[in-house]
């Protein structure tokens, strides 16, 4: 080898190790999954520099395979499409959990074009690699077309699959954190928030809604007499009742707006986050009327009706603490109940005419 070659190989050694050394340092410093995933990333592209490169994972819910994160031409486009494992040279390698280098992807029949047709970009040439953590594949790493002619080598795999290791254990480690953190906050029957955490996440965003001058309204709701339910078939369907009544609120909810609670009991809480009170009246209308339109525990050979007792209030209208505004929708949601349930109420703002302490609905 060349003196020239060797230093240049000595170069990329140490580039690599201290690549390695300082990811590694980040995997003991942080659980935050962005914050290890962008300096995976960024190691990637400097080591590698390929035109465009993706991370992708395996959504725990649906099986689905997507882009977390997409870098290059036409990686906005990628960020919303999804794959199935075995689709494609990635979903392959998801599969059998196997790296691939592929230089000409043209003669590969396991090369799904439909990514490039949505992107506008022409793959030539692709690394991926899978990440594997406990022996189980949680995603692919993915580089396409490198810099040079042939665009990656036997080394540039060796390399990313160094990378990818690293990358498997943040994701695990992360993961097994939020698992940890949502079980301290989660409604066990349900999958709805808990009512410890309506409070924290409320003092934060009054708060916010303080600073920014924007409203934030909050939608309390019971389920009208409920109690028949366990009178009649117990409390096993009782319980899956009250999960599909959760599961029927997040789907309503606006994504990344909208946080639904279970308060307690049969009583369950939703956050808007920026919406004043038109706009919480209305989500709260329309909670009424999908009640009205569902037949619960159908999967258990039933069928079941519900109806809900709906109160709304919005800060600062109604309130200018985070309890108040708790107690201000709570007390619409009584008012509710007392005008015969099966409906709304809306708190509206306190007057001299109206007493001091009392929340007013309307």
């Amino acid at each position: 080898m060349k003196p020239a070659d060797l230093l240049s190989a000595m170069k990329r050694t140490v580039e690599q190790l201290a690549a390695y050394n300082e990811m590694a340092k980040a995997l003991t410093s942080t659980l935050e999954l962005r914050e290890v995933l962008a300096l995976v990333m960024q190691k990637v592209s400097s080591l590698l520099l390929p035109r465009n490169w993706s991370l992708i994972l395996q959504d725990e819910r649906t099986g689905k395979l997507y882009f977390e994160i997409a870098v290059g031409d036409g990686a906005e486009v990628l960020k919303g499409l999804q794959l199935n494992p075995g689709e494609g040279i990635a979903g392959a390698v998801f599969s059998s959990g196997v790296a691939r280098l592929v230089h000409d992807v043209g003669g590969d029949p396991s090369f799904a074009p439909r990514f490039d047709q949505a992107s506008a970009f022409h793959t030539r040439s692709i690394l991926a690699v899978p990440l594997i953590a406990r022996g189980r594949v949680l995603g692919i790493i993915e580089l396409v077309n490198g810099p040079s002619d042939p665009p990656f080598t036997n080394e540039d795999l060796t390399t990313l699959t160094a990378i990818a290791d690293y990358a498997a254990i943040a994701i695990e480690n992360a993961r097994n954190f939020r698992r940890v953190q949502e079980l301290t906050i989660t409604d066990e029957h349900t999958g709805c928030y808990n009512a410890r955490h309506l409070r924290a996440l409320l003092d934060h965003e009054v708060k916010r809604a303080t600073r920014f001058r924007h409203p934030l309204s909050l939608v309390f709701l019971d389920l009208d007499h409920f109690k028949s339910i366990n009178d009649t078939h117990g409390h096993l369907m009782g319980s899956a009742a009250l999960k599909e009544v959760g599961d029927m609120l997040i789907a309503l909810g606006r994504q990344n707006l909208d946080a639904v609670f279970r308060y307690g009991g049969d009583e369950f809480a939703v956050l808007l986050v920026e919406t004043d009170l038109d706009g919480a009246a209305v989500i709260g209308q329309r909670i009424c009327e999908a009640f009205r339109g569902r037949a619960f525990l159908k999967d258990h050979g039933l069928d079941v009706r519900l109806t809900a007792s709906v109160g709304v209030a919005t800060f600062p209208d109604h309130a200018m603490s985070a309890m108040d505004l708790i107690r201000a929708a709570d007390f619409a949601m009584y008012a509710a109940k007392a005008r015969g349930r099966d409906g709304l109420c809306v708190a509206v703002p306190s007057t001299p005419d109206t007493g001091s302490s009392d929340f007013p609905v309307r």
